[in-house]
């Protein structure tokens, strides 16, 4: 959802009101005049998300423990750097 001048998926202008009334709507779960809102199709392969989420389940500990102590004391040395670096 975009506020700003830009143009509704069905080509209207909506105004702040319209914007907020979705907020509202979306947060609620259901329009103001009670009907439940659409619920939107999840396109995705079943099978692909399973293994991806199998996937990385098992990525984080099986590259833990292939790596030696110091290379993870490594990593987290340039992690360190880079979060507490300040550039502002």
């Amino acid at each position: 959802m975009t506020i700003g001048k830009g143009k509704h998926p069905s080509g209207q202008k909506r105004d702040f009101m319209q914007v907020a009334r979705e907020v509202v709507e979306h947060a609620i779960g259901e329009k103001m005049d009670g009907t439940p809102l659409q619920q939107e199709i999840d396109k995705r392969n079943l099978r692909a998300v399973k293994a991806g989420r199998l996937g990385g389940l098992k990525g984080g500990k099986a590259r833990a423990k292939k790596l030696s102590s110091s290379q993870r004391l490594e990593i987290a040395r340039k992690a360190a750097e880079k979060r507490w670096k300040s550039e502002r």
